[in-house]
């Protein structure tokens, strides 16, 4: 039974785009196309807003719980946008030492992107490969190396593999995000 309605804006986010559904201000509407700050399963990170769009209230919703943790932060400034491009920046340099990373640690995984998290608390790691023992390995190593938190994300032709909802390969589920 549906009680109620509430408005999610759509926003895509990360170096692999994602677009997902967020809570934002119910005072002011936030215009397609502008940046703002998130809160998502991986920490802080920017995004561009695409729409809303109108989410049904049901109670007992499993799922509603889930989406108030994702939240549109604040919109971006100047300062915000500098900063964020300055993070691309280092991101991009950045490569080259985790591509040498991964051949030194004797990985079977292929970079294909990186990016930091807004707050600088996590490194995501793109790679082409599919969830398993070389992206934990990854993590492990990078852990061991002292390289900060390191999160890794398959990917594949078809797109980011699926999330595990319980833990796993950098999440912080297996210990190897620490």
């Amino acid at each position: 039974m549906i009680i109620a309605q509430t408005k999610k804006y759509l926003v895509r986010y990360g170096a692999i785009p994602e677009v997902a559904r967020f809570k934002g201000p119910q005072d002011a509407l936030i215009p397609r196309g502008r940046q703002v700050i998130l809160r998502t399963h991986r920490g802080l990170q920017s995004g561009i807003v695409m729409g809303t769009v109108n989410v049904p209230i049901v109670p007992d919703d499993a799922d509603a719980e889930d989406l108030d943790a994702w939240s549109i932060i604040s919109e971006c400034g100047s300062v915000e946008s500098r900063q964020i491009e300055q993070l691309a920046r280092e991101a991009k340099s950045a490569y080259l030492t985790w591509k040498q990373h991964i051949i030194n640690w004797k990985l079977d995984l292929q970079l294909v992107d990186l990016e930091y998290t807004v707050d600088r608390e996590k490194i995501i790691l793109y790679v082409l490969n599919d969830r398993g023992a070389e992206c934990t390995k990854l993590a492990l190593q990078a852990a061991t190396a002292g390289l900060g938190i390191v999160e890794v994300q398959p990917i594949s032709a078809a797109g980011l593999a699926e999330q595990d909802k319980g833990g796993g390969c950098g999440t912080g589920g297996c210990g190897c995000s620490h």
